[in-house]
């Protein structure tokens, strides 16, 4: 008998396991909002140099009163290629000249201008404040603004490597509490932050414990149904996340303050931490690390609530010790990061899924960050982007279960990869046809994230395996769960918590 065994005799798809997911399942509603936060509390309104419009005596007597504010303004600023007000820069010295409507009006050069000094006016019509319009991200300051995302980004990367780690470590749950009280914490203190390091401080602390909501999230679903409904838990979080991220457009149209709104999507962890209390350990963890105790407390309570109360008062430790005496046996080995590329199979797995993480990762973000440059209400495009991955998450589990993972992981990522490269030759005033083919291509990109984490899952081989099958280069089997640090830490170095992976 294995752990599969013990848990279909309390109930491995019951009462517990439907309460179960749909509570794990909340909070990955919300991870779309911090990952896409950027596109909203970094929005770049238009904006130009901040001018003394008093002028103290000097120019046209009347000026102010004869003329609208945004027409005087043209004696302070340039007008760049098209006709705007220049965002970056003003005259030397105002050119009073040129409000006169019959005076003949000549092309400014560098040296008739500089770079603004007195801050910059901002339109404030669309949104209240963002952190640009906060910490004035523009000009040459601008690079700043990205900078923001990408220490977000690291905090992802870093919760993988690390949380991977510790979860092996310390079990599944107690890191999922300390996740999600973390990312309340930061997201809060983010909100109220007083400077832009420190708001880029807390945003760093945030990623990083989203990753250990995501890691955590799935170990701690997977870890407690059977192998055969794994692919349709896998599908509806995979739909949290894809409706998450219309969730974020409805509350980023509601509030324009980009404190506020940073508020708003940290608070519901509050209240997923409170209920994640409710949540029992990994039953399989605890008996692999010596604490079966612990585990036939849990699995008697899930087969109570499970209606099978005689069969799970039937277990004792000592039964499931001896069923999973192989298991045991083999945690007793130990692995790093190293054992991935020992043997050629490995090393070529490995090799292969980590530029495959990449590249998948890259391409997502680069085409659903910043979505201004698409020159669309970002609004709009938001929903379009979110709402084209819930027929291309669809496609991509039908074509993972009739055709096969490396068929459909090769197909979404080179159909990804061609439609990007050709929206680079589209003119930027073909506005509807460039962001038509940007979410067709986001949408395979979503379709490619779902097949890497299923896929990535069942080439690595569990530490339960004997390690003699890999030493052999045999090919990898696939098997339920990656338990250890080994294959978590590797499968964490993707940055997009699309779908929680284990």
């Amino acid at each position: 008998m294995s752990f599969p065994d013990i848990l279909e005799k309390v109930g491995s798809v019951g009462k517990f396991q439907v309460i179960h997911i749909l509570l794990l399942a909340l909070p990955v509603l919300f991870l779309a909002s911090h990952n896409l936060l950027q596109n909203f509390v970094a929005v770049v309104p238009d904006h130009h140099c901040r001018v003394r419009l008093a002028m103290n005596g000097s120019g046209p007597a009347n000026a102010t009163t004869a003329l609208q504010a945004e027409e005087l303004l043209r004696a302070f600023i340039p007008l760049d290629r098209n006709q705007e007000l220049e965002q970056c820069r003003v005259y030397s010295s105002p050119r009073w000249h040129l409000l006169d409507p019959n005076a003949t009006w000549r092309n400014t050069t560098e040296y008739d201008t500089q770079i603004c000094t007195d801050g910059w006016t901002y339109n404030r019509s669309q949104f209240k404040a963002t952190i640009v319009t906060e910490w004035d991200l523009v000009c040459s300051s601008r690079s700043l603004r990205e900078l923001a995302q990408s220490v977000y980004m690291g905090g992802v990367l870093t919760g993988s490597i690390v949380l991977g780690r510790l979860s092996d470590r310390y079990g599944r749950r107690i890191l999922l509490l300390w996740s999600h009280f973390l990312v309340a914490v930061a997201g809060t203190c983010a909100a109220f932050a007083s400077s832009y390091s420190l708001f880029c401080f807390w945003r760093f602390l945030s990623g990083m414990a989203l990753s250990g909501v995501i890691l955590n999230t799935f170990c701690l679903s997977l870890e407690w149904i059977p192998t055969k409904v794994r692919t349709g838990v896998s599908t509806y979080i995979n739909y949290s996340y894809t409706f998450g991220q219309l969730i974020l457009v409805g509350v980023a149209y509601g509030i324009r303050d980009w404190r506020w709104l940073q508020f708003a999507v940290a608070f519901p962890f509050y209240v997923f931490f409170l209920y994640s209390w409710w949540f029992p350990e990994s039953a399989r963890w605890l008996i692999l690390n010596n604490r079966a105790d612990v585990a036939l407390k849990h699995l008697k309570r899930v087969a109570k609530l499970n209606g099978r109360g005689e069969e799970g008062e039937k277990l004792t430790s000592a039964i499931l010790k001896s069923n999973m005496e192989k298991e045991l046996s083999n945690t007793k080995d130990t692995y790093s990061v190293l054992d991935l590329f020992k043997t050629p199979v490995m090393c070529k797995t490995a090799c292969c899924t980590m530029l495959i993480w990449f590249s998948t990762s890259f391409a997502y973000y680069g085409v659903a960050i910043d979505l201004q440059g698409f020159g669309v209400d970002i609004y709009l495009i938001q929903v379009i982007f979110g709402a084209v991955d819930i027929p291309a998450k669809l496609v991509g589990v039908i074509m993972l279960s009739y055709i096969g993972r490396r068929f459909t992981q090769g197909t979404s990522l080179i159909l990804a990869g061609s439609i990007v490269i050709a929206n680079i030759f589209i003119p930027k005033d073909l506005e509807i046809l460039r962001t038509s083919l940007a979410a067709i291509g986001k949408g395979c990109l979503a379709t490619a994230f779902s097949c890497c984490y299923l896929h990535a899952g069942e080439l690595y081989p569990t530490v339960v395996r004997a390690k003699k099958d890999v030493e052999k280069g045999e090919e990898p089997k696939k098997d339920e769960i990656p338990l250890q640090g080994t294959q978590t830490s590797l499968m964490q170095q993707s940055s997009e918590p699309d779908t929680p992976h284990c």
